[in-house]
């Protein structure tokens, strides 16, 4: 067992202290590029301003063949741009790839200062965060990095849903976890080739009707990623870190991608991936509290003073617990309008 008083000290001489609180900031999408391919590095300097978070992919989607050019790529993309308040991530490989050891030991010496979050696959179990963890102190210590680099855990197979609640509490350096809904289904042998999102064939069926039993019975399609999605989130927030959603696969249907984030955003996540520049918008849209709730939970703050006792508005009974309700949905409105001029202005913040 970790000495509790020492949780927060280096784990190399020289490295910089972990954090003790995440950076209050949006991270309503976390925008994927693809490092090793020219063009498409040619149109981030116009990407930049559009997204929170800025993720320079070295792991799937990356033939083996390009890992080194990804790598190059990312390096060239970090030197040559100016982030601004977005943040600038990458996926590195898994751990038990190949790969992962050229990923940091070429990325971290040359973009460690400009890096924020390292997020790693497929994670099992706190032990795998512990190794990261003392890894990256070894490299920040050994090249001077200034401020300590963060964990981004993808839960992404069975084990890791079973030990969600120590990954999230594994460092003082997680920053949070997205769901992986692929890799997981493909662990826990799900019949499903999506990546992310319903099924049709995912369904309950209405009872029969005792008048008419051979009438037709409503259907209704079920998410088959709440279970994981509701404990993940759990054991992201008992741990004050941030829960993502993960990607949405179904880049030819924006109105499913909008009701699946709007949905995750609901149920307490803060951001989804976006894996095309179409589902910028979309993420950045729904992971934005909408204008009307922001006003009603501004009313209820006011209306509450203290936050004590209860009120009636507009019909509603008012009380504690509606308040600290409020008060998520205005800190977050907050948040977001520091960044978006737009949407202070939408707020009237």
């Amino acid at each position: 067992m970790r000495n509790p008083r020492a949780f927060l000290a280096p784990l190399a001489v020289g490295a910089p202290t972990p954090p003790s609180e995440l950076p209050a900031r949006p991270s309503r999408m976390i925008h994927f590029f693809p490092p090793q391919n020219e063009r498409v590095r040619t149109k981030i300097p116009q990407i930049i301003p559009q997204v929170d978070v800025l993720l320079g992919n070295l792991e799937d989607g990356i033939p083996a063949e390009d890992k080194e050019t990804a790598r190059e790529g990312l390096i060239e993309v970090a030197l040559n741009n100016e982030f601004g308040s977005t943040s600038l991530w990458t996926r590195i490989n898994s751990l038990d790839s190949p790969w992962v050891l050229d990923d940091l030991l070429a990325v971290i010496p040359k973009i460690g200062n400009k890096l924020e979050v390292v997020m790693v696959p497929k994670v099992e179990g706190p032990w795998d965060i512990h190794y990261l963890d003392r890894l990256l102190a070894q490299l920040e210590a050994k090249h001077g990095i200034k401020k300590s680099l963060l964990i981004h855990a993808i839960l992404e197979t069975a084990l890791g849903v079973s030990n969600v609640e120590e990954i999230a509490a594994a460092s003082p350096r997680m920053q949070g976890i997205s769901l992986g809904p692929a890799d997981l289904a493909a662990s826990r042998r799900m019949k499903t080739t999506r990546v992310g999102g319903g099924h049709p064939a995912y369904q309950v069926i209405a009872d029969p009707d005792p008048e008419d039993p051979d009438a037709q019975r409503l259907l209704a399609q079920q998410d088959p990623w709440h279970y994981t999605l509701g404990r993940m989130v759990d054991a992201c927030n008992s741990a004050g870190i941030l829960p993502f959603y993960g990607p949405f696969g179904a880049i030819e249907d924006p109105l499913a991608c909008q009701h699946q984030f709007r949905s995750a955003f609901l149920m307490g996540c803060v951001g989804a991936w976006t894996l095309h520049p179409s589902q910028i918008d979309i993420a950045r849209r729904e992971f934005s509290p909408p204008v009307e709730e922001v006003k009603t939970a501004k009313r209820i703050i006011e209306a509450m003073g203290d936050g004590t006792g209860t009120v009636m508005l507009d019909g509603r009974m008012q009380d504690d617990a509606t308040f600290k309700q409020a008060q998520v949905m205005v800190q977050t409105a907050r948040m977001i309008a520091e960044r978006d001029p737009e949407y202070a202005k939408l707020y009237g913040l």
